[in-house]
């Protein structure tokens, strides 16, 4: 981390900065997903799209000379679709361009219907040292239900691959599936915790705006039952020796998902690809940039020159909200040092919504560090509206 002298306020020293990739493809649209991703139809434009990301990096690169990138992720979308060969290519271009921290975390997402065994050791030998892999369940009616282009024994085989590949990856689960019970929410847990993943991330299934399911919706447990099903399976997790660090997230100890906990801490990404975000601090400002969504409309755009939809500064006023947005997914909340140190804003702009969030059992405080209760992270987004 560099100093910056600065004059009149701002920033002290930038924030670390990680580099988020966007594949945009995925075999189908699953009806609850309101990512951006897009059917695969024909074959994918391998090559045309990674020429494409290693042009939007170069595009970036004046805004943030001289400065590591502590980690990768490539996301989606089905980001395993593209080839080995293809992210080898990808990877190279990256390193020639920026310097990347030689013990940098370097993840890619994965679907258990893309496994196969000599691609994923291409990924390994490509430099890929981190799996994402979004089983969602192991129950195949669930599957089923959700939509899912895999089954059980794919997500078990997917899984025996990364094992023989990979020595931290991470399953994604999903709870609160339809017409699931309580029973059958541990039942899927305690089949995940046996497949001995490094990294866990337990989502709560919602009902997104602009899915199929928010159109047609399934039946799904209420409020009350989804509860019991968090409590359980945070209680499972902490007794199988997961640490529950963030909202939805648990990992063995020294496997906490670096690339995410620096958003939550409001350090800086670039964001390249279709539909990608950015978040760029500077000595007197932070801006936000995003790419266009559409992969064919970001493609004619980047051939063009830039495929930047948004880049907008960030107005100061709502710093503390977006600060407090990411540092308060944090089970061990925040130094209160970091608000200034990320924001450039005096703790002042904070400190009288903490304490009255602390008088209703929302936070505790000490002298230095702020953390959300229990009741805090149950009722999470009645706790952040009172930074807006």
């Amino acid at each position: 981390m560099s100093a910056i002298q600065f004059h009149g306020g701002g920033l002290t020293a930038l924030p670390p900065l990680s580099l988020y990739i966007h594949i945009p493809w995925c075999v189908k649209k699953c009806p609850y997903c309101d990512f951006n991703s897009h059917a695969q139809k024909g074959g994918l434009p391998e090559a045309q799209y990674v020429d494409a990301l290693l042009r939007d990096l170069e595009s970036c690169l004046p805004q943030v000379w001289g400065r590591p990138v502590t980690s990768i992720f490539i996301g989606g979308g089905t980001p395993s679709l593209f080839s080995a060969q293809a992210i080898d290519t990808l990877l190279a271009g990256i390193r020639a361009r920026v310097r990347l921290l030689p013990d940098a975390e370097i993840t890619l997402e994965a679907n258990p219907g893309t496994f196969e065994a000599d691609k994923f050791a291409g990924y390994r030998a490509a430099g890929i040292n981190r799996l994402s892999i979004g089983i969602q369940s192991l129950d195949d009616a669930k599957l089923k239900a959700l939509g899912r282009i895999h089954g059980r024994d794919e997500a078990l085989r997917a899984v025996e691959i990364a094992h023989r590949h990979f020595d931290n990856f991470n399953l994604d689960l999903m709870y609160a599936l339809p017409s699931q019970t309580l029973d059958e929410a541990l039942a899927d847990l305690d089949a995940a915790i046996a497949l001995a993943p490094t990294h866990l991330s337990a989502y709560h299934l919602t009902l997104e705006p602009n899915t199929l399911f928010h159109r047609y919706p399934p039946p799904l447990p209420d409020d009350d039952l989804a509860a019991d099903m968090q409590e359980a399976i945070e209680a499972r997790l902490a007794a199988a020796g997961f640490e529950h660090y963030e909202t939805s997230a648990f990992a063995r100890p020294g496997r906490r998902a670096r690339h995410n906990l620096n958003y939550w801490t409001f350090g800086d990404y670039l964001g390249i690809g279709a539909g990608a975000h950015a978040k760029i601090s500077f000595p007197d400002r932070i801006t936000r940039q995003a790419r266009y969504k559409q992969p064919t409309d970001y493609l004619t755009r980047m051939a063009a020159g830039s495929a930047a939809e948004l880049d907008q500064t960030v107005p100061r006023e709502q710093l503390p909200f977006e600060f407090m947005l990411n540092a308060l997914r944090l089970t061990e909340g925040f130094p209160l040092a970091l608000f200034t140190e990320r924001t450039g804003l005096p703790l002042t702009r904070l400190l009288p919504e903490i304490d009255r969030a602390c008088a209703e059992g929302l936070l505790e405080r000490t002298l230095d560090h702020v953390r959300p209760t229990l009741r805090g992270r149950r009722f999470l987004n009645a706790l952040l509206e009172r930074f807006l």
